[in-house]
């Protein structure tokens, strides 16, 4: 039997100044996708968020944007109101019971709702964020109208500063939880499953600690909602009081260079050149610092996209497919840094080095990255004093995150204990017919002399390898060094192995002892001459599937 997903709430970012294109847009950008020329077959074009997820054979959503109208001032309901309750029926965020006719045999599983919170008046957070918690509040009353089970929550995606809207409708579900239950923790969950934040400036913009002279140029200058962008709070550390941070997915954008609103990107650099980095390095989507868009304690991913526009946060396929896979997924993945060695000495002939890791990670037939590091993408882990790369150079993550928003805060240590580099998630059911996935992994270690004497931006090592989880009750693993991987048509067999296998390009990867015990691990080498490293993989069964 289908299981329908659950009503799925997206949430535009900042709209500027002038708002009033933004409120003749209905699906308020989430309907622009993108073209990529140099790719073919389903990757060729991106339709958008809504028409991807309307197509979508795997979990299908219905549009229901229509249902619910936003108004900036209250509205009464129909005369004939029947069978409905007034309160949802009138007011700024209002049922329009003919909608819901014409939508007749449909329930709220597997619906897409798009909340325009600049139809409402007055333009602030506060008012933003009630408005999400009635719009939730009446998808709930649907759902009971129709005699479905039990509520079990919306899944929400947001952009910039509709993440920062969801974050305070938490803050006012929690307190209404505890309000009927004073033993209730993080009450917001039973309203909001799930939640992925799309470039959400959650540490605030860095730029704003900077001469309000400069400031007047930029373009996020709505006075009523600059309060949210605050560098100096440290209000996000109250998110887990709200709401489960396992839950909620940042995903993290790198490529300022393609951020069209130039002036906001020279911010970043400019802010950080005041800080005493200098000017080299941006470090964001070319509005939001990489450092500001994540959450300690959240799991997070980066996407070499820009903030906004073409092929951005909220127009590309990336983020369909990491947002998908965190709803939807199966089994969650983890991948750490066991042990590693660069040949040569601690310090190089001209001055002490520095190094960098990095990784990406694409799946199979979808062309596009889950995660992406790069020395263009300034998002590698790093800088790192020792040849085995366990120092702690960089800094623990969750402790450089529980500061204020900096604009020198690279917030670049590993992803979490055990030298975790990547936390996903994959969807054994996206194909059930194939019975295997393969992802590609591409990984990245450089070094920098700091003296500068040397070379700035030496490679050490660069290769590609390629893991096949071959499915099943126990999942087996095995690592290719050449996109030839093993050819089934069923689960893997004693037989496949002995003759499919060629020991020059693939291999078994080794059971491990897992960090947790509900987890199956493997561990694998990778390297070549001068860098030598062993790569952990853990797969678990995901608790939070819908």
């Amino acid at each position: 039997m289908e299981t329908r997903p659950r009503p799925l709430v997206l949430i535009r970012g900042f709209g500027g100044l002038d708002i009033e294109d933004d409120r003749r847009n209905a699906y308020q950008g989430f309907n622009d996708g993108t073209v990529y020329p140099s790719k073919r077959g389903q990757n060729y074009i991106y339709e958008g968020f809504v028409l991807k997820a309307l197509k979508s054979s795997e979990h299908p959503y219905n549009d229901a944007t229509d249902v619910i109208g936003y108004y900036p001032s209250a509205v009464e309901g129909p005369a004939e109101i029947a069978g409905w309750d007034p309160e949802f029926v009138k007011g700024s965020v209002v049922i329009d019971p003919r909608m819901v006719d014409d939508h007749d045999g449909w329930n709220t599983r597997g619906t897409i709702w798009v909340y325009r919170y600049y139809d409402l008046n007055p333009r602030n957070i506060d008012t933003f964020a009630q408005g999400l918690v009635q719009l939730i509040e009446r998808i709930a009353y649907l759902a009971e109208r129709n005699g479905e089970p039990a509520f079990d929550g919306v899944d929400v995606i947001a952009h910039s500063m509709g993440g920062l809207v969801m974050v305070q409708a938490m803050r006012l579900l929690h307190e209404a939880a505890v309000a009927k239950d004073p033993n209730v923790t993080q009450g917001a969950a039973k309203s909001i499953h799930r939640a992925v934040t799309l470039g959400t400036p959650h540490r605030g913009i860095a730029f704003q600690r900077m001469p309000e002279a400069f400031l007047s140029f930029v373009h996020v200058k709505a006075a009523s909602e600059l309060g949210a962008f605050d560098p100096t709070s440290t209000a996000f550390l109250d998110v887990p009081t709200w709401f489960p941070l396992s839950n909620l997915l940042t995903v993290v954008g790198t490529n300022y260079r393609d951020y069209n609103i130039k002036v906001s990107s020279a911010g970043n650099r400019l802010a950080s050149l005041l800080a005493g980095d200098g000017m080299t390095y941006n470090r964001s989507d070319g509005l939001v610092k990489q450092a500001a868009a994540q959450l300690p304690g959240a799991p997070r991913t980066f996407v070499n996209k820009c903030h906004g526009g073409t092929d951005s946060l909220v127009t590309s396929r990336e983020a369909y497919e990491i947002a998908m896979r965190f709803f939807h997924g199966t089994h969650s993945i983890r991948l750490s840094l066991d042990d590693a060695r660069i040949n040569g000495d601690e310090k190089d002939f001209f001055g002490r080095s520095e190094f960098f890791f990095g990784v990406t990670i694409k799946p199979r037939f979808v062309d596009f990255s889950l995660f992406e590091q790069s020395a263009a993408a300034e998002n590698c882990y790093g800088p790192f004093r020792t040849v085995d790369l366990s120092d702690d150079g960089p800094g623990a993550l969750p402790a450089a995150l529980s500061r204020p928003l900096s604009e020198s805060d690279r917030a670049m240590g590993w992803a979490g204990d055990g030298r975790l580099i990547w936390e996903g998630w994959i969807d054994s059911n996206a194909n059930p017919k194939a019975p295997d996935m393969v992802f590609r992994l591409d990984v990245y270690v450089a070094e920098r002399d700091t003296i500068g004497i040397g070379f700035s931006d030496n490679v050490i090592f660069s290769g590609q390898y390629w893991l096949q989880v071959i499915k099943g009750t126990h999942p087996v693993i095995f690592i290719h060094t050449t996109e030839q991987t093993l050819k089934l048509t069923s689960g893997l067999t004693d037989a496949d192995a002995d003759t499919v296998i060629d020991p020059r390009i693939s291999r078994a990867t080794e059971d491990a002892t897992p960090e947790n015990a509900s987890a199956a691990a493997w561990t694998f080498p990778v390297g070549g001459p001068n860098f030598a490293a062993t790569l952990r993989v853990e797969v678990a069964a995901s608790d939070q599937a819908a």
